[in-house]
């Protein structure tokens, strides 16, 4: 890591209140140059309100502004919006993505930034008559790319990008600013595989060592160890504590962040009255989806009534292609018959007719209504495809929504997950990540689905909140014998609650094991090293 000494960045007594509510009490740290600082906290900590105060985001200053002192090379700074942080040498790579798919590697890095060739228009008609540099803007976009030291094509289109490339973009694009200081990382490695995430990691030990100081923000409690110097660790607003990265561990970050010990072990398995017939719920023959990033080309699968099917693999190889495809989010071909009934493909109603749900992995873009409450987010799919929270007037000629039942659903789905609201009436949007993730969960389980597609339930979600969906998604199956596929990045989510896992590699089922079986034998046919027999 770099010898540098100079604090880049000081927090003074940072507080902030939404609607009467404190969200951060008196938070107090500093940054030196080339320092790896690791944020840690449960959902809904404070994490990304303290990021967004230093950011100068607008929902900082649209709700009365905050508390305390921001010092960067110890003077005091008021960022009005995030250009001004941008100037003072800061960047940020936001969890949920913002670049145009219909653009370039290149031409995202460079946004608004592009180098330009003047031209004689220019002198009559000012900088409008300017053309951009397109050697430049490779050249530029290159060395960003270089600076991270990942791979990434410069003329992919973003469109047709595999996640974890997106993610590599957002952070050249931030990179490639020659001023920046301070980079914030938040859950950059949630949507990574393991070799993508350790390129990630290796660059921000080369940043830190170009004096680049960085804030990362992750769940993956072993890629603190791995890369930071020190961990702050967060719970309900407050700093609990700050801790020397070499000196602490797994156990201890967990056990502060959560307020209590957390076992990080698998669970013994819980067969006590869950039933799992040996009737076919759900086959799939011959399976295409025409998804970008994604690889589903011939995918044959059957999934026991009442059992967890784990889906994993290898990023790209087609694990998440499959419910979306199925969904008739994205073109599919094939055959799905679910109880002995054919499913329409490139249908998403018939699906939902059909009693399929679907909590996708896009929880933003296709999960939730942000702009809505929570109660309208959970009850509307099962008001709207089952006609549940209606009251029927006239003899039914007329329906009105049941507010009461819609409260209670609600309510009841905010005990059981947890959810960390100030309501039942608050807007989505302004939910934390894993939060958000809990309410798709409440939507899918209200709609009280034969067969439940839940692709990365975990996704950018903390260690305590991680145990309670799981947990939830194993107390749903069990209660009401619902039948769970569950696609999943991480094999050991995977094998905490399944009872068997599918490995797709290169679009297609590589072998089907018992969830007990050692992660090697999964590790085997992710590399596409063996062909077990399907089980």
């Amino acid at each position: 890591m770099s010898e540098m000494t100079n604090t880049l960045l000081e927090m003074q007594n940072v507080s902030k209140e939404y609607n009467g509510n404190p969200v951060l009490k008196d938070v107090n740290f500093t940054l030196k140059e080339g320092e790896v600082l690791g944020l840690v906290g449960e959902n809904g900590a404070g994490k990304s309100t303290l990021m967004n105060i230093l950011f100068g985001m607008d929902v900082i200053q649209q709700t009365g502004g905050y508390g305390g002192k921001v010092l960067i090379d110890g003077k005091e700074v008021k960022f009005a919006s995030p250009l001004d942080a941008l100037k003072a040498g800061i960047g940020m790579v936001h969890q949920e993505f913002s670049l145009l798919p219909g653009f370039t590697a290149a031409e995202n890095i460079l946004l608004n930034r592009e180098p330009e060739n003047k031209s004689v228009l220019s002198l009559v008609f000012g900088d409008r008559a300017n053309t951009i540099d397109r050697k430049e803007l490779q050249k530029e976009a290159i060395a960003a790319i270089t600076k991270l030291g990942v791979e990434l094509d410069p003329d992919m289109l973003v469109s047709e990008m595999p996640v974890g490339h997106k993610q590599f973009t957002e952070i050249s694009r931030e990179i490639s600013k020659s001023a920046i200081r301070l980079l914030v990382l938040d859950e950059p490695t949630a949507v990574l595989t393991e070799k993508e995430a350790d390129m990630l990691l290796k660059a921000i030990r080369n940043l830190a060592n170009q004096g680049i100081a960085v804030i990362f923000i992750t769940h993956r409690l072993q890629e603190i160890l791995d890369v930071c110097n020190k961990v702050v660790v967060m719970r309900d607003g407050r700093i609990i504590k700050e801790l020397d990265a070499a000196s602490t561990s797994i156990s201890e970050m967990a056990k502060l962040m959560v307020g209590r010990e957390v076992s990080t072990d698998k669970p013994a398995p819980d067969n006590d009255g869950r039933k799992i017939s040996d009737k076919i719920a759900l086959s799939v023959q011959n399976l295409w989806v025409d998804m970008p990033g994604e690889t589903v080309r011939d995918v044959n699968l059957e999934v026991r009534e009442g059992e967890i099917l784990g889906i994993g693999g290898l990023a790209g190889q087609g694990k998440l292609g499959i419910p979306n495809g199925i969904m008739g989010l994205f073109p599919a071909g094939g055959k799905v018959v679910l109880n002995g009934s054919e499913i329409p493909l490139n249908n998403p109603r018939a699906c939902l007719d059909s009693s399929l749900a679907f909590v996708s992995e896009d929880r933003r873009g296709v999960g939730l209504l942000l702009d809505e409450s929570l109660e309208w987010n959970i009850a509307f799919p099962a008001m709207q495809i089952q006609n549940k929270f209606l009251k029927n007037y006239l003899g039914g000629l007329i329906k009105w929504r049941d507010q009461d039942a819609i409260r209670e659903v609600t309510e009841k789905y905010i005990n059981q997950l947890q959810i960390k609201c100030t309501s039942s009436e608050q807007k989505a949007k302004e939910l934390s990540g894993g939060n958000q993730q809990k309410i798709c969960l409440a939507k899918a389980f209200a709609l009280e689905p034969k067969l439940l597609f839940v692709s990365e339930p975990t996704r950018g979600i903390d260690i305590g909140a991680k145990a309670l969906v799981l947990q939830a998604l194993r107390e749903y199956n069990k209660k009401h014998g619902v039948t769970i596929v569950m696609i999943s990045s991480e094999l050991e989510e995977l094998r905490q609650i399944c009872d068997r896992i599918a490995i797709i590699t290169d679009g297609a089922v590589s072998g089907i094991l018992p969830a007990d079986r050692p992660s090697e034998d999964f590790g085997i046919l992710m590399v596409g090293k063996s062909k077990k027999e399907a089980m």
